[in-house]
């Protein structure tokens, strides 16, 4: 990141090659479709390069870059949720139903039998967004509860919260599921 802000042509390949991977993966968990993800990861590289002046020298550039992603996906979200009223009361008037959008794709829940994560897949579009973001951020992405806390603009207390408050509603959503018979 450094080199990049210094003019270095070829530093942006470098740490585009290096950081896309698992902000890809980060925003694949957190919308559920991998086009979505994508498309908010290139609008993530252009906020990148816009901003690329606020990036403190000498610093990790991964939670600088998460922080980036995460308020992208949740401009994104923020649109498609109006976008998504709109086009609900449209439809109320003509009497149609809305879909509801699929959860995380397969390849991107390491369970250990497909019903199970399927099952999970559905229990984490149920959880509500500050919840979900903390369970893929520090259970499945791997980070602490500091680095989730600073990507995310929280506090560490909060983070722990959410983490503790998602884990015990995914408990009961996919023991729901088991008598359920699903």
């Amino acid at each position: 990141m450094d080199r990049y802000i210094s003019g270095d042509a070829h530093a942006f390949d470098e740490l585009y090659s290096h950081a896309a991977p698992p902000l890809l993966s980060y925003l694949i968990r957190m919308s559920g479709r991998r086009a979505l993800a994508e498309d908010v990861l290139q609008e993530t590289f252009i906020k990148v390069h816009r901003a690329r002046s606020t990036y403190i020298a000498k610093s990790n550039p991964m939670p600088w870059l998460y922080a980036i992603a995460h308020r992208s996906f949740l401009d994104h979200a923020r649109k498609h949720k109006r976008q998504k009223q709109k086009l609900e009361e449209v439809r109320s008037e003509a009497g149609n139903q809305h879909a509801h959008i699929t959860g995380v794709p397969g390849d991107q829940v390491h369970a250990p039998d497909p019903e199970a994560a399927q099952a999970i897949r559905r229990a984490l579009t149920k959880l509500a967004p500050p919840q979900r973001q903390a369970i893929v951020l520090c259970k499945l992405e791997g980070k602490t509860l500091a680095e989730a806390a600073e990507i995310t603009g929280t506090s560490v207390g909060a983070m722990k919260l959410r983490v503790h408050r998602g884990v015990a509603r995914l408990r009961t959503l996919l023991s729901q599921g088991e008598h359920d018979g699903a």
